[in-house]
Formats: C-alpha cells, sequence, structure tokens
C-alpha cells in the first residue's frame, strides 16, 4: 500500500515536539507539506521533513496532494481550519480543544460524516500505559465499584512550552477562547470519561483568573463533577504550578485506590484494602518540562484507523463531550450554579 501523505497545519510547539516527529517516526506515512503564516516557520518545518512550505492553509489544501491534515493551530482555528480539509477530502487530526462551542462541534462532525472521512481530537491521556493499565483494572473489577476520583494537570504555563513564549497566542482570549481549562482541563475531563468508562452529568465550577499579567483567559480551575452513575470527583487545571508539573489521577473504589502518575518511580500504585499494594512500572509520562512529548501515540492510533477503516479512538463524538464538560464548567463559574451537561 502507498503511504498516507500528510500535510501539518501550523508550525508551532505542538507540532514540532509532537505531530511532526510523530509522523516521521511512521512507516505508513510520508510529510509532503507544512503551513503556517510565519513563513520563516514553515520553510524551517518544511527543509527538516523535506516537504513543501505553505503560508496560506487553503493554499495547500487546494494545491498538495494529501490525504490527511493536522490542524495544530490556536484554538479558534480549529473548526474552520478542519471543516475546510475535511471538506477537501482529507481525514483530519485536530488538536484539542476541538472547537470553542458544541456547535463547531457539531458542524466539525457532520463535515467528516458528509464527506466520508475520519476526524480524530489528539487526548493523548488516553495512551499513557499507566493509564491504559489502570482502565483494564477498573474494567475488571479490580477495585469494585468506583466512589469518587481527584485529578489534576497544573504547569508554570504555556509561556514556557509556547514557541512564542509571553506572547502566545495561549493568552489572548480572541484566539485562545478559554485558558487553563482548554489547555490542560480538557485532557483530564477526556481522561476521565475513558477511565471511568461514563459520561459526565453535572459540573460545578471556579475558574479564575489570577496568576497571568496581561492576560484575559483562566489560569487556574477547579471543578467537581458527577457521572451517570454518582461517581463523584475533583478536576483542577493550572497554569500557576510554578515549581513542578502536577498530571495525577487518583481513583477511590470499595475495593482499593489507584494511584496514577503520583509516585516518582510508579506510573500506578494500587492499594488494595486487604493490605496489599502493587507497584507498576510502566514508563513515567512524560511532562512539558521535558521539552515535549514524543511517542504520545496519538498519530499511531489516527492512522491505524484510516489504515484499517475502523472508528478513530478520540472521534469527534468524543471530542465534543469532554468539550462539554469544559464549557458547562464556564457556564458554571460565570453563573455561580451547577450546570447539567445534557
Amino acid at each position: 500500500m502507498s503511504k498516507l501523505k500528510v500535510g501539518v497545519i501550523g508550525c508551532g510547539s505542538i507540532s514540532r515536539w509532537r505531530h511532526l516527529p510523530e509522523y516521521a517516526a511512521n512507516q505508513q506515512v510520508e510529510i509532503v507539506a507544512v503551513c503556517d503564516i510565519v513563513e520563516e516557520r514553515a520553510k524551517e518545518m518544511a527543509e527538516e521533513y523535506n516537504a513543501t512550505a505553505y503560508t496560506d492553509y487553503e493554499t495547500m489544501l487546494s494545491e498538495a496532494d494529501l490525504d490527511v491534515v493536522s490542524v495544530c493551530t490556536p484554538n479558534y482555528l480549529h473548526a474552520p481550519m478542519s471543516i475546510a480539509a475535511l471538506n477537501a477530502g482529507k481525514h483530519v487530526l485536530c488538536e484539542k480543544p476541538m472547537a470553542t462551542s458544541e456547535e463547531e462541534a457539531l458542524a466539525m462532525i457532520e463535515a467528516a460524516e458528509k464527506n466520508g472521512k475520519k476526524l480524530m481530537i489528539a487526548h493523548n491521556q488516553r495512551f499513557v500505559p499507566s493509564h491504559v493499565k489502570a482502565r483494564e483494572l477498573i474494567e475488571n473489577g479490580a477495585i469494585g465499584k468506583i466512589y469518587s476520583f481527584r485529578t489534576a494537570f497544573g504547569h508554570g504555563g504555556p509561556e514556557g512550552w509556547s514557541i512564542d513564549g509571553k506572547d502566545s497566542w495561549f493568552f489572548r482570549k480572541e484566539e485562545a477562547f478559554i485558558g487553563a481549562m482548554g489547555d490542560l482541563g480538557v485532557h483530564k475531563t477526556d481522561l476521565m470519561r475513558y477511565l471511568l468508562g461514563e459520561e459526565f452529568v453535572e459540573v460545578g465550577a471556579f475558574v479564575e483568573s489570577s496568576a497571568k499579567e496581561n492576560s484575559d483567559v483562566d489560569d487556574s480551575a477547579v471543578c467537581v463533577l458527577k457521572s451517570e452513575s454518582g461517581i463523584v470527583g475533583t478536576l483542577a487545571a493550572s497554569w500557576a504550578y510554578k515549581k513542578s508539573e502536577d498530571n495525577s489521577t487518583v481513583i477511590y473504589g470499595e475495593k482499593g485506590v489507584l494511584r496514577l502518575e503520583d509516585h516518582p518511580q510508579y506510573g500506578l500504585v494500587a492499594q488494595y484494602t486487604n493490605g496489599e499494594v502493587v507497584n507498576y512500572e510502566l514508563g513515567r509520562i512524560q511532562s512539558n518540562d521535558e521539552g515535549g512529548q514524543t511517542g504520545t501515540r496519538v498519530i499511531e492510533h489516527f492512522v491505524n484507523s484510516i489504515i484499517n477503516d475502523t472508528v478513530p479512538p478520540i472521534d469527534g463524538e468524543s471530542g465534543m463531550k469532554s468539550l462539554k464538560v469544559v464549557l458547562g464548567a464556564l457556564e458554571s463559574s460565570e453563573t455561580k450554579k451547577i450546570v447539567q451537561l445534557s
């Protein structure tokens, strides 16, 4: 079978550290085009990956021979660019959060269906070994009925990660739409839906902007979530964890507790009520502090879904469900009420 031809829109940090290296490492694809409004960045990545550089994504979509497009741009561009690529007959991998509203998300899903193309959202937390193992233990009933959880994703902020540093689009509401909750919180809403195997039905939240100067988006949020079966827990997302990153999750069940990415050595620690403790050395989650994450397996899963014609692990519907929890949290913070997630 001939290789899938890939084009990447956006040549900032997420494409440099994740999409481009992972496509380059995949034997089933070939990077043929890259696009960025900053010509210098597009040319630099084009040279590195032996691709054609574009500064206009519509030109790239019409001129380049592509099967697949990755959308790695500021949040407000995710939906229009994904829809344009789907309508041009390309499969699309879109960065998270998939859109800035439920209406945009639905339009993306409809475009994928109408054109018979795959749409996947790049939530990589599901593929972390400790998270995969925890899901397995939960499904097998190892910790029995789940009562509660707490999950967090926080670091010092995107200025240490984004290619534009303190001048990044992450801090501008008209481009980002949402801050830490869109950057980090949506990863955890997706992760908890995956781990628990059920949807959230209610959310209450405090969403604040207090840690960053010259920013009009949220940088610290704490949410209380309730699932279909009545599991309650907290989710924290923050750009104010200055010293070190926190990417931990703890799940409390009738037969024990699972601690994920909460130990310096073990990716997963299972503490059972009978006194047994099982430490799983699964390889640590990679942090932004280490210069990005390669090997997140997002590209691998996306490419396999195209080649095998299967539903991507995080399709548009799933991406929208994770987004809706975040949108509900924003509404709760604004209205000071618990929000029902229909």
